[in-house]
This record gives structure tokens, C-alpha cells and sequence, in this order.
């Protein structure tokens, strides 16, 4: 007899928005779930997964997992060392002192990617007279990222997040379940703090527009 099963999961960010605080909670129901929720649990906040069948023989599965949103807004920026598209090591406290909008993308050379880098480009202008600067950060090794800001022309850094680490370390949600990495944007102003944290896959493009709403109104 097939069993079913209810996910119920406290989500700590939005695929399509503003991220909003942890601890909103939906109910997704699907048995081809449960491969998923087993392998990406760091997709969501805290989560409770139940199996059940009316069958008795069929037994009944529990799991929970925690993921904190370490980086929310009004918080500080957080040190970290990375290197960039040329190999060379650098911290984002450097950063300090001028507005930052740092975002996160899945991978050089795809087409969300790719539209979402350029967009950003064509845009540079703006973020320049807001005086802001803009990163971009995902897993590619610097020689991808050099080769992917060379073909073009993006005039900003973008810094390789080796194994994801930062990624993690700052509470980035993926998305469709965890099979793909996060597209999420964060502003801080000139003194560090946190002032957006926007994420949506699906509309690279929308990043562009939403930070430059924010910069405006530091």
C-alpha cells in the first residue's frame, strides 16, 4: 500500500522576495519528497518530516534538522577571506567604509547567471554613484571566474566560495529543495550593517532593481 507523507517546514527565506524572518511556516505534501528533505535539510529553517502508511507493517520515520539564518538584516558583515577571479586572498571587511551589495549565484556561464552578471554591469554606473560596491560570489574556482568577467567585460569582483563554505556559513537557503544553489542578494551600508536580504532564482534581473531601491535611501 503506498505511504504518504507531510512535510511541515519553518522557512527562514523566500525564492521570490524580500527574505523574511525565520519561523513562517508551510506545509508541503509529496511522496517523492522524502529523498530530497533527506539529502537538502539545509534548504529549510527547522523541519519535521513524518511518514505514515495505514499499513502496519510500514514504520513510522521522523527527522529534524535546524538551519540558523546566521546573516539577517541589521547585523553586521561578517569576516571572511576569500579569493578572487585573479587567486588573490580577500577579506570582506575591506569592504568597510562604502556601501556593499554582495550576491550570491549558483554558477558562472549559466543563463540566469549570466543575465543576472550582466545586468549588474549595464547598471554599474548607478551603483557607482550610490557609491557602492558590487560582488558577486559563487563556488567556481578563479580561473572560471576570471574567464566568465573576461568574456563579459564585468567590472566588479567576484570571489570563489570554495565547497560553499560561506554559503553556509551565512545561512543561504537553495532552492527546489536543495538541489539548486540559493540566488540571494544582501545590502550593507557603509558601517557594515545589513540593510536587504533579497532572494529570487527565477528573476535575476529583479536583484538589480531592488538594491538599487535600497542604496538610494541610505
Amino acid at each position: 500500500m503506498a505511504a504518504t507523507c507531510k512535510l511541515n517546514v519553518a522557512v527562514c527565506s523566500s525564492v521570490s522576495g524580500e527574505v523574511p524572518a525565520c519561523g513562517r511556516t508551510t506545509t508541503i505534501s509529496s511522496a517523492a519528497l522524502i529523498r530530497n528533505s533527506f539529502s537538502n535539510s539545509a534548504l529549510f529553517g527547522k523541519s519535521s518530516l513524518s511518514l505514515a502508511s495505514t499499513s502496519s507493517a510500514t514504520p513510522v520515520i521522523s527527522r529534524r534538522a535546524v538551519t540558523v539564518c546566521k546573516v539577517n538584516k541589521g547585523d553586521q558583515l561578517p569576516n571572511a577571506t576569500l579569493k578572487d577571479q585573479d587567486g588573490k586572498p580577500v577579506s570582506l571587511s575591506k569592504f568597510k567604509g562604502k556601501p556593499l551589495v554582495l550576491y550570491f549565484y549558483p554558477a558562472d556561464e549559466t543563463p540566469g547567471c549570466t543575465k543576472q552578471a550582466c545586468a549588474f554591469r549595464d547598471s554599474y554606473d548607478k551603483f557607482t554613484k550610490a557609491g557602492a560596491i558590487v560582488v558577486g560570489v559563487s563556488a567556481d574556482n578563479p580561473e572560471s571566474h576570471r574567464a566568465f568577467r573576461q568574456k563579459y567585460r564585468l567590472p566588479f569582483t567576484l570571489l570563489s566560495d570554495d565547497g560553499n563554505k560561506l554559503r553556509k556559513d551565512w545561512g543561504v537557503p537553495g532552492d527546489l529543495f536543495g538541489t539548486l544553489p540559493g540566488r540571494q542578494t544582501y545590502v550593507f551600508d557603509k558601517k557594515g550593517v545589513c540593510q536587504l536580504i533579497f532572494n529570487n532564482q527565477f528573476q535575476p534581473e529583479k536583484h538589480i532593481g531592488e538594491t538599487l531601491n535600497v542604496l538610494s535611501s541610505l
